[in-house]
């Protein structure tokens, strides 16, 4: 699996997520918390807003031969899953829930990390001499 595949996959993914987000709050926010509703529909559109945002910046870099953009795009990827699996964890001990939508979701997030950190250090790391 190249870099470049998972940059394809991120963008996917985070722009699928967010036309969700901005599109269908109320099921996303179901899908995770396995709650009927929120009481707001706005943090969700908000949300899907700036994974909109990250999308944008994912969709660029695959499209750059730079390290030093590959390099922040996958930085900018590990930072965002890091600080929703933290949000996520901590909404789930507040609630003493554990919902499986939202655990599968961690699982993803750590694994989605794992990933994009190994890509960062791969694409900065320099060629060995022959």
């Amino acid at each position: 699996l190249s870099h470049r595949v998972w940059q394809l996959v991120s963008a996917v993914m985070f722009s699928g997520v967010a036309i969700m987000a901005l599109t269908f709050p109320d099921q996303l926010y179901d899908a995770v918390f396995e709650e009927e509703s929120v009481s707001s529909k706005t943090p969700v559109r908000l949300y899907g807003g700036a994974l909109l945002s990250i999308s944008l910046i994912m969709w660029n870099a695959l499209y750059t031969a730079e390290k030093v953009i590959i390099r922040w795009s996958l930085l900018t990827e590990a930072c965002y899953l890091d600080a929703t699996f933290l949000v996520t964890t901590v909404s789930l001990v507040e609630s003493s829930r554990i919902a499986t939508g939202a655990m599968l979701l961690l699982i993803s997030r750590a694994l989605f990390v794992l990933i994009s950190i190994y890509y960062y250090y791969q694409v900065g790391r320099r060629p060995k001499k022959v």
